[in-house]
């Protein structure tokens, strides 16, 4: 991944490194590059954690203008479930975990601080998604509902995953790893035990696994730490109160391409 990079106080975001048909664009921002104050400080794009409103709509606005989007982005009410957002549909109302499209200009949008961000893109560039893939939302089968809701085999899908908490920190108990299991025995190998009898877990495998085993062959990204670099991501575990950062794709209208 290479990071864009704007005078202060332009928000600052990553963009995914894979081949992604020249209509698909995505990208995932830092924390750095907006107006909010600590612990929130500075570019949280949430606005359910606390964080003063009119800080988030300077957030939202800010990214808006310097990324060029073409549209507000979907904020989905993200309540680690399975739930997918058709953005083309009329039906907008209520919680989910995911979203899709094939409307070019309309963005759909994940909000993370250690869950793990997946983003989806057919192969022809003609329909992309995003699932919030936290434990919950993975046990529960948030990145199958994803990938079948997308409508496209998953031998044609190019899969992303951004930042996360790492398997260094990523610290989990046995009822959790079970839960994580019952839907994918072959991630067992993302679990460790450590000294304290629980286990640490590699979420990125975790998502690999489940990915592979639906059929998707390229799957790009991962590797990407929140927890350990405070500088670049909120982390929920290493902070707890904390603000969120966005990673979100697109169809690019024919008339900007």
């Amino acid at each position: 991944m290479r990071a864009f990079a704007a005078d202060r106080p332009a928000p600052r975001w990553l963009i995914p490194d894979w081949p992604a048909p020249a209509a698909v664009r995505a990208l995932s921002t830092l924390r750095g590059g907006g107006v909010s104050e600590p612990p929130y400080a500075t570019l949280n794009l949430g606005d359910h954690v606390g964080d003063a409103a009119t800080a988030i709509a300077e957030n939202r606005r800010a990214l808006r203008a310097a990324a060029e989007l073409p549209s507000e982005p979907a904020w989905l009410e993200q309540v680690h479930g399975i739930c997918v957002r058709d953005l083309d549909s009329a039906e907008l109302v209520g919680p989910a975990d995911a979203a899709v499209t094939r409307q070019p200009g309309r963005i759909c949008a994940i909000l993370t601080a250690d869950c793990l961000p997946v983003l989806l893109a057919a192969e022809s560039g003609d329909r992309v998604g995003a699932a919030h893939a936290g434990w919950r939302g993975l046990a529960a089968g948030v990145i199958e509902a994803a990938v079948t809701a997308l409508g496209t085999p998953p031998r044609e899908l190019l899969a992303w995953l951004g930042p996360a908490i790492g398997p260094r920190h990523f610290e989990i108990g046995a009822e959790v790893r079970d839960s994580l299991l019952h839907g994918d025995p072959a991630g067992e190998s993302a679990f460790e035990p450590n000294s304290r009898g629980r286990f640490m877990a590699d979420i990125d495998a975790l998502a690999r696994s489940r990915l592979i085993r639906l059929g998707v062959e390229r799957i790009y990204g991962g590797g990407e730490c929140t927890y350990t670099d405070r500088d670049k991501y909120f982390s929920h575990r290493r902070d707890g109160r904390t603000g969120r950062q966005a990673t979100l794709i697109w169809l690019e209208p024919t008339r900007r391409r």
